[in-house]
């Protein structure tokens, strides 16, 4: 496995645990109170921080077992792999569009604020699930 597929396994691996605790996480929360009154952000941001560390970790202790493997091939990188994370970020792209349309739409209709924070966190996390599974599908298949 090369570095990039690696680090791409890495995050996904991180978001699904990660969105899966906050998705449990708030549904706790809106069990017991209603969306307005939840102080959301805090969970929200330890989140978002919590997984960037996280996936900067399991990537670097995936790096290290794999460079005590093959040291010669942990980190190379090729246009392959340049050509597969374009592909993947155009893919996750297209859902960080879908997601600011809908904030724009709650903005416009003057939702709460959870509401819009939510569609553009869930945006981001779907985008990154669906552009990493993208290339790692193009890793398996190759690219067409």
């Amino acid at each position: 496995m090369v570095y990039q597929e690696r680090n791409t396994w890495a995050g996904l691996i991180v978001t699904l645990i990660a969105m899966t605790a906050y998705v449990i996480a708030l549904l706790r929360a809106l069990g017991e109170q209603p969306a307005s009154e939840i102080e959301w952000w805090p969970m929200m941001a330890w989140t978002i921080g919590i997984s960037i560390v996280a996936a900067i970790a399991v990537s670097i202790v995936w790096g290290i077992l794999a460079g005590m493997r093959d040291p010669d091939g942990a980190g190379r990188s090729d246009d392959r792999d340049r050509d597969i994370a374009r592909m993947g970020d155009r893919v996750g792209q297209a859902f960080l569009v879908i997601a600011g349309l809908g904030v724009i739409v709650l903005c416009a209709v003057r939702a709460e604020p959870f509401w819009v924070a939510h569609t553009m966190f869930f945006g981001f996390a779907v985008s990154a699930l669906v552009g990493g599974v993208a290339q790692v599908v193009a890793y398996r298949r190759g690219l067409v």
